[in-house]
């Protein structure tokens, strides 16, 4: 279930990152909720309308932080990336999904990008049969607009500091140069292998570069996800294939404080805007 939640939730805030922090709080909400839940008819449903009101919960904070709407203004909430020329929903951009109200936002993609009937889909945002109906309808109508719509916003920038750091460890991984990379964590360092561990401390996250040692010699290359710096990473296997997974890096005063690995989380990059920097 974990990929599909995270088609819905990536689509609904925008962001294959933010889709991922939604499902995890998504999961660990089920996970409190099941020792006081009665036996499910349909524990898919039941995980999707929690996953859906976990993206609300998301959006309505995120509304709060920029100051910009109040909790009744939901449904107004704006595009935080650009749109692209996709027609259909299924292959609509995050940013495209953005634009839609968030009731028109979840109906589309739960019935058209999920495949879940009229029926599930009211069932999961808990409204009526016609009033689902009617913001699919409106919903699809709206995406055909935005995707007719030209992309005009600038790519993301790195200041040369950041920049520098980035393309540093990316030389070094690609090098295997992976001593080199232990040097540059700190000292209170958090990694975050998604979906599968957690760990904190140098000594504990120094063993995640043992593991690369031992593994195949993955290619990496610095970029952008989401308009968020990142290293993409390739299969050595297929280099001229597309991009498997990415990492995320969190620097302070010069070091690494976190650590966010998607190896075992595949799924997040479907869907995601990917830039990647000239060397």
């Amino acid at each position: 279930m974990r990929p599909l939640l995270h088609r819905y939730c990536a689509r609904m805030t925008g962001s294959v990152i933010d889709g991922e922090d939604v499902v995890q709080d998504a999961l660990l909400k089920a996970f409190e909720a099941a020792p006081r839940t009665e036996p499910l008819d349909n524990p898919e449903g039941w995980l999707f309308r929690i996953a859906h009101n976990a993206a609300l919960d998301f959006l309505r904070r995120r509304a709060r932080t920029n100051a910009a709407h109040a909790d009744d203004d939901l449904d107004m909430i704006p595009a935080l990336t650009s749109p692209v020329t996709e027609r259909e929903s299924v292959t609509a951009s995050l940013g495209t999904f953005m634009r839609l109200p968030v009731t028109q936002r979840s109906a589309v993609i739960l019935r058209d990008v999920l495949g879940y009937s009229v029926d599930e889909v009211c069932n999961i945002m808990c409204g009526s049969v016609a009033a689902t109906k009617g913001a699919l309808q409106r919903g699809r109508v709206r995406l055909r607009e935005l995707a007719a719509e030209p992309d005009d916003v600038s790519p993301p920038e790195l200041e040369a500091g950041e920049r520098a750091r980035l393309m540093h460890y990316v030389e070094r991984f690609n090098a295997r140069d992976f001593e080199s990379l232990r040097d540059m964590l700190a000292d209170d360092v958090r990694l975050e292998m998604v979906n599968r561990t957690r760990r904190a401390g140098r000594r504990d996250v120094s063993e995640y570069f043992h593991r690369y040692a031992e593994t195949s010699p993955w290619h990496c290359v610095p970029g952008f996800v989401d308009r968020r710096p990142a290293i993409i990473m390739f299969d050595p296997q297929d280099p001229s294939g597309p991009p498997r997974y990415f990492v995320l890096l969190d620097w302070e005063n010069g070091n690494i404080v976190n650590i966010r690995d998607f190896l075992f989380a595949t799924y997040a990059i479907e869907g995601a805007e990917l830039i990647t920097l000239d060397r």
